[in-house]
């Protein structure tokens, strides 16, 4: 999910498979299952990141939150934005989009911020209210808990460490940045007018 501009060209060389990945922490070769039938439109805006697994180009963010939309060729705009090492931090913010990689498979999307090199985005999980999602890649050596709101419910989010520890996740180690106290707390530096 949420990458800062300083280390695009990173993102990017992660994405061509051209660097060093993180460690798998998905037990097994088998990809995880993902979320049956999910709705883009109701996917699209604001995303806070809860939970993550450790990786270079998000290594000191907090209040990390991730932005969608529809561009104009159908694809999906997305901003991400992080503070570095602390709330009170440095803004950092990485523009790119994302897409379908089969048309009708709405689960699994490819997210570039460089290029013409794409990283996997899939969506293991979604909340029937779309008020949290769980999203990682084939290998799981990315995984983002997200909530529509910064703060989550301790309930909700033990249920989402289950659900991956079910798929065979290795949660140890999760990365919890700070966050906003209230969705309406979090500044809108960097977001368009559209974000509501």
């Amino acid at each position: 999910m949420p990458l800062p501009r300083v280390l695009v060209a990173a993102a990017a060389t992660l994405a061509a498979a051209a660097c060093s990945n993180p460690p798998d922490r998905l037990a097994g070769d088998t990809p995880p299952p993902v979320a049956p039938n999910v709705d883009l439109d109701r996917y699209l805006g604001t995303w806070f990141e809860i939970a993550r697994a450790d990786h270079g180009f998000e290594r000191g963010c907090h209040g990390v939150s991730a932005y969608y939309e529809y561009r104009e060729d159908g694809d999906i705009r997305v901003i991400n934005r992080c503070w570095k090492d602390g709330l009170d931090g440095e803004l950092d913010i990485a523009e790119g989009r994302a897409r379908l990689i089969e048309p009708g498979e709405s689960a699994k999307l490819e997210v570039s911020f460089f290029g013409p090199f794409f990283g996997d985005y899939w969506i293991l999980d979604v909340a029937e209210d779309y008020s949290w999602a769980v999203v990682s890649e084939p290998a799981g050596r990315y995984l983002w808990i997200l909530s529509r709101e910064p703060q989550m419910d301790e309930s909700v989010l033990d249920a989402r460490l289950t659900f991956l520890q079910g798929l065979g996740y290795d949660t140890e180690g999760l990365i919890y940045p700070d966050q906003w106290e209230s969705a309406e707390a979090a500044p809108r530096d960097g977001l368009p007018e559209s974000a509501g």
